[in-house]
């Protein structure tokens, strides 16, 4: 199913370039800096349960795109809200391997066909014939020692798997993972979204559990900030090195200390004025700013996304059931009280992200290429495909360079994706570099060293691995 020289130039020169820095680092160990892998699989070891919960029910760009065509969540045995999730393992995988098709030309199809090929020795394309055969390989494979999460772990080379957990998390799993003496190295992300966004679900019972862990009053604003303070310190006690931030806008705010208190105590009551909501999430991310500039954590921002924005499956599935879409951002106005602040602070490091590819040369390079403290995330979630990967280097390398960017991560859920999803990302900046070596815009020598930095040296260099 793969071809070696998939996704490099047609053009014979630049495509012998592209082979040639593809393999000085395609065995490169994977950096893994944002993720939502389960890190219970790592503590617990445990065999995955079958193939259908390996490769589709935790896997949100499998299922919406299934459900796009009209083939239920219940009949793939995604899990409701209510614990209900009886749908037959088998039954799943043979409706999966009918509708195959369904992702031709897509960035998941490339991902999948990598994990059956590289994973499980199987090299014809899945479908419904072999459906069945394919469902009983995997399923044996898996309960093998080769095949626990830790041994693939190691076989995928990876060097270091960030998790992103809620601020309240007991990080119990990553506890069990350091005492275990497991050479992996998984550490947690630090996710406030949870008792910083007044709409998230529980907000209320969040806030009161914030201070239920901590042992601190977060009734009022220093309390409550000391609070987030503290659990920023637990995270980076277990390995930490950056936070998270998915909020639907990169607006801030720069609140003087009565405002802000008086903001927060009518969050805190649910005594809400118009606005309120989206100016405290506002004033939350320069908060958050600052106590990295203090601690040290890497500050991500991933906004742009309209989550769960199908309320009937929200409802009834919960959060992040493939239902989140893309909506327009504005950086340049929204990030300004923020950068103002701590833009200028070599301590600090901001990782910006976006959903709206319009703004990488508009707003986004330009930004980073003048601020020391801000970088470019890559291309993420619905734009990391071949074609968005070399989208986000056109549209960025101009203003920004190769080194104010971050290197690739993989975003994801599913575990067999991740050695695809930064081979496909290793391939593209080969392919991309390839084609500036051709125009004699950059000697080969330096694309070689560009490469090696791209995979691996400028995401240890920004995540402080």
């Amino acid at each position: 199913m793969m071809n070696e020289e998939r996704l490099f130039p047609s053009e014979p020169s630049a495509r012998a370039v592209a082979v040639k820095l593809y393999e000085s680092v395609r065995n490169l160990p994977i950096i893994s800096p944002h993720g939502h892998t389960d890190p219970s699989w790592f503590a617990e070891n445990k065999p995955f349960p079958n193939p259908a919960a390996l490769f589709i029910q935790p896997d949100h760009y499998i299922f919406r795109m299934l459900y796009s065509q009209g083939i239920s969540l219940e009949s793939l045995g995604v899990p409701q809200v209510d614990g209900k999730q009886s749908a037959d393992p088998r039954e799943v995988w043979r409706i999966f391997a009918r509708n195959y098709f369904l992702f031709r030309g897509t960035p998941t199809r490339l991902w999948l066909d990598f994990a059956l090929e590289k994973g499980f020795g199987l090299k014809d394309r899945l479908s419904a014939d072999n459906a069945d055969e394919y469902y009983d390989i995997i399923d044996k494979k898996l309960q093998t020692p080769e095949f626990l999460p830790r041994a693939l772990y190691e076989r995928f080379n990876i060097a270091v798997l960030a998790t992103t957990d809620a601020a309240v998390d007991s990080l119990e799993h990553h506890k069990a993972i350091l005492a275990s003496g497991w050479k992996g190295r998984v550490v947690p992300t630090f996710r406030p979204d949870a008792v910083i966004d007044a709409e998230y679900s529980g907000f209320q019972d969040n806030l009161k559990m914030l201070g239920e862990v901590t042992n601190l009053d977060v009734s009022n604003w220093k309390g409550y900030l000391d609070a987030l303070r503290m659990r920023r310190q637990y995270f980076k006690k277990y390995g930490a090195t950056a936070t998270d931030h998915g909020h639907l806008t990169a607006q801030t705010a720069d609140l003087s200390l009565l405002d802000a208190e008086n903001l927060y105590k009518r969050i805190f009551t649910n005594k809400l004025a118009p606005g309120d909501v989206e100016l405290f999430q506002a004033q939350m991310l320069t908060e958050m700013a600052g106590m990295s500039a203090e601690d040290g954590l890497v500050m991500q921002l991933h906004p742009g996304s309209i989550r769960n924005y199908n309320t009937p499956v929200y409802e009834k599935f919960g959060r992040d059931k493939g239902a989140d879409i893309p909506s327009p951002t504005e950086y340049v106005r929204a990030l300004r009280p923020l950068l103002n602040k701590y833009g200028n602070e070599t301590s600090f490091t901001l990782i910006l992200f976006t959903l709206d590819e319009t703004t990488y040369s508009r707003e986004l390079a330009p930004i980073a290429g003048h601020f020391p403290s801000v970088k470019l995330g890559p291309s993420w979630w619905f734009h990391d495909s071949p074609e968005g990967m070399m989208r986000f280097r056109e549209a960025a390398t101009e203003t920004a360079g190769f080194y104010n960017t971050v290197g690739f991560n993989d975003d994801t859920r599913a575990f067999l994706s991740i050695p695809a999803r930064h081979d496909v990302a290793r391939r593209v900046d080969c392919a991309f570099l390839s084609r500036l070596v051709a125009e004699k815009r950059l000697d080969e020598a330096e694309a070689f060293e560009v490469v090696k930095d791209l995979t691996v040296n400028l995401v240890r260099k920004a995540y402080k691995f």
